[in-house]
């Protein structure tokens, strides 16, 4: 099935609603064709904002401009935009087969049976639905629903698909295998899309680059890696995974150096001006004790599988954490050695 890849462009887009309240400053945000972009942060930053006014469902702020393929979009109706949506629910229509919701949004605007026939036959296939045509929604597990509400969207081949946290109502079990499912579906279907959600995880597995948002701010895109290792602001870094904040003196900016507890390790140079600095858990390697290395005391054990979540305090009563592999034998009380790799640390931006 042959699907539009359309370049977005969103320029100085806002929304103020009648109150006065900004749901969105302006924001400027091209995606790519072909592209998924995740819009990734907490309630209330923005994010379902800006997917209603891509969609049409908001009126966006004199000034603001969106444009899909060169043509401007700003003020179309939903209807004319060329969109298609998944959300949270799927909202498929429980008293239809799988292949008459799929030809749902063809039947309404008039195609005839020998194209639907046709294009719920690929879109079957291209989300494997095989031998499941004639089933109703509430015969269908999760992750069917999902890809039936996949095809519907795309069936009318919409020029932007978008999505409005498709995984939220799912238990976490569920959510991981579903999330690998639609990354993959995604890719196989080429179409640009624009995936709204607050977890992180999500946002990594699915999207090509992700724009982290946050009180009504786009405040960094990029992808996966380049956000989690080259924050450019405290909230990203904060947001994005874990950290541990280390305050700087002026006595220990004056000497280029990070205190950590009783021990002091040298200042990266692009960092001796920072009056913070921030480490992430999984950059503090814990082992026995050495003379002259930092040291701590283990405060709390949590197991998680696959790794380790170490709570420490250093001598100077600073706490810490710590992930470690799920091996780690350290337990509560126990007196360790910390190693720290000095090129991880992140600056602690406070504009």
């Amino acid at each position: 099935m042959n699907i539009e890849k359309t370049r977005i462009e969103i320029i100085d887009c806002a929304k103020t609603y009648p109150d006065g309240t900004r749901g969105l400053q302006p924001v400027t945000l091209t995606i790519n064709p072909g592209e998924v972009i995740a819009l990734l942060g907490p309630s209330g930053c923005g994010k379902t904002t800006l997917l209603r006014l891509l969609a049409g469902l908001e009126a966006a702020d004199p000034g603001s401009r969106i444009l899909f393929a060169g043509q401007e979009v700003t003020h179309l109706p939903v209807e004319r935009r060329g969109i298609g949506m998944v959300f949270q629910s799927y909202a498929l229509f429980p008293q239809m087969t799988v292949e008459a919701n799929i030809a749902y949004g063809l039947r309404v605007r008039g195609v005839s049976a020998e194209v639907q026939k046709k294009t719920v036959g690929e879109l079957v296939d291209l989300v494997r639905l095989n031998g499941l045509e004639k089933k109703r929604p509430a015969e269908l597990s999760g992750g069917q629903r999902q890809r039936v509400a996949l095809a519907r969207a795309v069936a009318v081949k919409p020029r932007v698909l978008l999505l409005d946290e498709p995984l939220a109502a799912l238990d976490a079990k569920l959510k991981e295998s579903l999330r690998d499912e639609l990354a993959e579906l995604l890719r196989r279907l080429g179409i640009t899309a624009v995936h709204v959600t607050h977890d992180q995880h999500e946002a990594l597995a699915i999207a090509d680059r992700l724009a982290i948002m946050s009180a009504g701010l786009i405040m960094q895109v990029g992808n996966g890696e380049s956000l989690y290792r080259k924050p450019e602001h405290p909230f990203v870094a904060q947001f994005l995974g874990r950290v541990n904040r280390l305050e700087r003196d002026d006595s220990a900016i004056a000497n280029g150096i990070i205190s950590f507890g009783d021990a002091v390790l040298a200042c990266p140079e692009h960092l001796k001006a920072h009056p913070a600095v921030l480490l992430r858990p999984e950059d503090i390697r814990v082992e026995a004790v050495c003379d002259g290395q930092p040291r701590a005391t283990v405060e709390r054990r949590v197991f998680l599988g696959d790794r380790v979540q170490l709570q420490l305090k250093t001598a100077n009563r600073q706490l810490m954490m710590a992930e470690q592999p799920g091996d780690t034998l350290f337990r509560e009380g126990e007196a360790v050695g910390l190693r720290i790799d000095a090129s991880r640390f992140l600056p602690a931006y406070d504009n």
